[in-house]
């Protein structure tokens, strides 16, 4: 069984709000920073992917490269925790993110079972990544699927060696987060990641983290106010989430 130390996800807006287009800045990074060592999101007017690592913020850009994330860059959503491996497994071989999904599923469920939140860190060599970024826009009540609609862009990485941020939120918290499993890659060498579609891995090592504490940060701007946020369907979710358009 895992250990029971208590971790807190620190999460920025909710992700019904960034589907129904509120991209604004809330927090900066540096601010994000103080309340986590691992998670992922995104930037003001959904300006590239966000994968925080061993406490460093980094912008997958839309082309898959990624630079260091400036402190004082704005932060519309996003899911930190100060990640404690509670339970470690090694994989071989997996073709799909379908597989790789139904295999940490397995492992959570077999532990505490699936109304929890879980971080996880997946470490390991992978024959492909399909992933996605983006590139800001700076329009307004503009929801998240139109605007990807134009701005994102997917890549495919090959042979490659990294990290894949994962984050896990049970299925009666849709809306606040993604239900299920969110993944973002990170290359080893950080230079290259993004949200990801699909995965090949030829091996891994998976570190598990039991989340038992929620703090959200509610944007204070006049603007959240005028945003209908009971509109934004779970289809329209899980279509930004999953799909590549």
């Amino acid at each position: 069984m895992m250990e029971q130390n208590f971790v807190k996800y620190y999460q920025v807006s909710t992700l019904q709000a960034l589907a129904l287009g509120f991209s604004k800045s809330v927090i900066t990074v540096g601010e994000l920073l103080q309340h986590g060592n691992l998670g992922l999101g995104t930037f003001e007017d959904v300006d590239g992917e966000m994968i925080v690592l061993d406490g460093k913020c980094y912008r997958a850009k839309n082309n898959g490269e990624v630079v260091p994330a400036e402190n004082e860059r704005g932060v519309p959503f996003a899911s930190i925790c100060c990640f404690q491996s509670h339970r470690t497994e090694t994989f071989e071989k997996m073709d799909t993110i379908e597989q790789i999904k139904e295999w940490l599923t397995l492992r959570i469920e077999e532990e505490f079972g699936l109304n929890s939140m879980y971080a996880v860190r997946i470490n390991g060599e992978f024959s492909r990544v399909d992933a996605r970024s983006e590139s800001g826009t700076k329009a307004h009540h503009v929801t998240l699927k139109d605007a990807l609609s134009i701005t994102q862009k997917a890549f495919i990485f090959e042979n490659i060696k990294g990290s894949l941020v994962c984050v896990y939120y049970p299925d009666y918290m849709d809306g606040i987060n993604a239900a299920g499993w969110h993944m973002h890659f990170l290359s080893e060498d950080k230079r290259k990641g993004g949200h990801v579609f699909d995965i090949s891995m030829t091996r891994g090592n998976a570190s598990f983290c039991k989340i038992t504490s929620l703090e959200i940060r509610i944007p204070d701007s006049p603007a959240f106010d005028t945003y209908a946020l009971k509109c934004a369907s779970k289809e329209e979710i899980q279509s930004v989430e999953q799909g590549k358009s």
